[in-house]
């Protein structure tokens, strides 16, 4: 009998639902201060996780979520990023 790896579980900052950590959109502060979309979840920093929904954005928006988990003010581009990535775009431009 073949042992199931264990599947990393991380919270939505909006909507504080445990997910596998393959389907959430990591945002990272990385250790040069810069926050950023982080597509391959490695990059070095403190990351916070929002599932796929638009209304967990707003909702983490409205209530600062992620200033708070990355305890650092976040940039309204790194919001309207995560809005196109989340309306289908490829967040690259």
């Amino acid at each position: 009998m073949q042992r199931q790896r264990k599947v990393p579980l991380r919270k939505c900052v909006g909507c504080q639902e445990m997910f596998p950590k393959r389907e959430l959109i990591r945002v990272v502060l990385t250790p040069e201060g810069e926050i950023a979309l982080d597509a391959t979840g490695k990059r070095s920093g403190r990351g916070a996780y929002l599932c796929g929904r638009p209304e967990c954005l707003r909702q983490a928006r409205k209530r600062k979520a992620l200033e708070r988990a990355l305890k650092t003010p976040v940039p309204a581009g790194v919001y309207d990023e995560l809005e196109v990535r989340l309306q289908g775009g490829n967040g690259d431009g």
